[in-house]
């Protein structure tokens, strides 16, 4: 029973991951301002970048890491790997969250300007990618808060 929540967990986390990369990937929109045209696409900002190689590669790892779960002797570095892997989906979330923000309401003392209201479905894009990042993550921290419980409760049984 302990494996198969682990390895759904795995498969939940896997999906988010992998979704947040391909919505973060195919956000692009070009806008004319003041006869201006500019395109708006996540690799136009290191955050978002940033935020989809993480995703992308926590996915790969978490396929990897679906197989080698199904052995027990694996345990503690499978600990260790998906509390990286949580570390590595919170900063990418909160680079990306961070610069999302910017981007929705701008930035008055350093004299940016909000860019969603003309380019709204690249922000809906990057909204939708951070949402699915966050319930990767999410699903990470439960993973890792239920391996957490299963490698230290053989320690803490105690006697009365």
């Amino acid at each position: 029973m302990k494996r198969i929540f682990i390895m759904l967990l795995r498969l939940l986390a896997l999906g988010a991951t992998l979704a947040a990369t391909v919505v973060m990937i195919t956000s692009h929109e070009t806008s004319k301002v003041m006869n201006l045209t500019f395109e708006a696409k996540y690799s136009n900002t290191p955050a978002f970048k940033y935020f989809a190689i993480v995703n992308a590669g926590i996915g790969g790892y978490t396929l990897i890491a679906f197989f080698f779960s199904l052995k027990g002797s694996l345990q503690n570095i499978l600990l260790v790997l998906d509390m990286l892997a949580t570390i590595m989906l919170t900063s990418a979330i909160s680079a990306a969250l961070a610069i999302a923000n910017v981007g929705k309401k701008g930035n008055s003392s350093a004299g940016w300007l909000p860019i969603c209201g003309q380019v709204t479905k690249f922000c809906d894009h990057v909204k939708w990618a951070l949402v699915a990042g966050f319930v990767g993550a999410l699903f990470y921290f439960l993973l890792l808060l239920h391996s957490l419980h299963i490698i230290v409760r053989p320690f803490s049984t105690t006697k009365t």
